[in-house]
């Protein structure tokens, strides 16, 4: 089959979002998308191109003082009715269009066009995002080629619908259990009900006042939230067992140690296990990279709420930030779809950005 990814599509931005857009790519589906993408990149002389599993990553060496990264997942979350990609006047409908082929569109689109950016520059395009971290693109190249991360700044090309969002919040889940005594349900008395206990925990959560903190000039949104119930035996048994899992939203002035004893602290008395713990990223804007990103921009950053892989590079000590132009409250719809108008500014902001001064 010819690549769909030809040099006229390449050339414009909302074309190249289709054409990505209508490449089915759900979470470890990723092979033909990168096929593409791979084979486009080793064709371009100014960039030198590598592939580990389902990521592909290119990468110039102009002898710039500086690197940055352009970063962006080339996966998507199950189709919804949503394939392929359809227009309707200025909006882009379809999987994938805002969460994020519209942010793999500008930074395939300027692998292409750029052939002497301002810095040098390392393109990642990555798979499974979407889902368990085990299987992240991003994850495997670190412990597989931790050298291909290397940078002073990075940019994840999520869906910010056109403005920046720095940094990201660290997410922990854990389990908070109650204990009881089985019965049969026509002799509850002789029992205790492990899910009636679980009250307490509920009106923990209720009367929970979640922080506001504000770093950086940037503000993030905490948030600590039951998202499940398990608990029952049968329908004539009063059950001796209830969990309620919770998931902690925190700003990244928190480290995860200090999170997990916060909520150990909400649920003291009660059991409570750990299942899932991230860090967060904090906001990354001293960088000189990303100080020029946000002069390209010309509007101030706000604290980005949810976890993105901005965490991964943050870890490693290379300051990042998120742009990309869908809207992240689109993200995972069965409407999801981006404008086009976005598209077109985002790409502009970003050639004006790496363009060389």
């Amino acid at each position: 089959m010819k690549n769909p990814l030809t040099p006229e599509v390449l050339a414009d931005p909302v074309a190249l979002t289709r054409a990505l857009v209508d490449i089915e790519s759900v979470s470890r589906n990723e092979k033909a998308i990168a096929d593409w993408v791979e084979d486009v990149l080793r064709g371009v002389p100014h960039l030198t191109t590598y592939r580990y599993s389902n990521t592909v990553m290119a990468r110039t060496s102009l002898g710039r003082d500086q690197r940055v990264v352009l970063a962006g997942h080339l996966d998507t979350v199950p189709i919804n009715n949503n394939f392929p990609a359809t227009v309707r006047g200025d909006l882009m409908y379809g999987c994938g269009t805002s969460d994020m082929k519209s942010g793999v569109a500008y930074a395939l689109h300027l692998a292409v066009a750029l052939t002497e950016p301002r810095y040098d520059v390392t393109y990642f395009f990555y798979e499974a995002e979407e889902i368990e971290s085990a299987y992240n693109g991003l994850f495997l190249v670190s412990e597989a080629h931790p050298e291909w991360l290397t940078a002073d700044f990075a940019l994840l090309l999520e869906p910010t619908h056109g403005i920046v969002e720095a940094g990201c919040q660290g997410t922990l889940r854990a389990t908070v259990g109650t204990s009881g005594v089985r019965a049969h349900s026509a002799r509850s008395w002789h029992g205790v009900n492990a899910i009636h206990a679980a009250g307490e925990v509920l009106r923990r959560l209720e009367a929970y006042e979640a922080r506001r903190v504000t770093v950086d000039g940037c503000e993030y949104r905490e948030g600590l939230n039951a998202v499940r119930i398990n608990g029952g035996v049968a329908g004539n048994v009063v059950p001796d067992r209830c969990t309620v899992e919770v998931n902690y939203r925190f700003a990244p002035d928190r480290s995860p140690e200090q999170a997990e004893a916060h909520v150990r602290e909400v649920f003291a008395d009660f059991e409570v296990a750990i299942t899932d713990l991230a860090s967060g990223a904090l906001p990354g804007l001293e960088a000189a990279p990303a100080q020029e990103f946000l002069a390209a921009v010309g509007t101030a950053p706000v604290g980005k709420l949810g976890w993105t892989d901005v965490a991964r590079f943050a870890a490693l000590g290379t300051p990042a930030l998120n742009f990309g132009p869908g809207d992240p409250n689109l993200a995972h719809h069965p409407d999801e779809h981006v404008e086009i108008g976005k598209i077109r500014d985002g790409a502009a902001v970003l050639r004006r950005w790496l363009s060389v001064a």
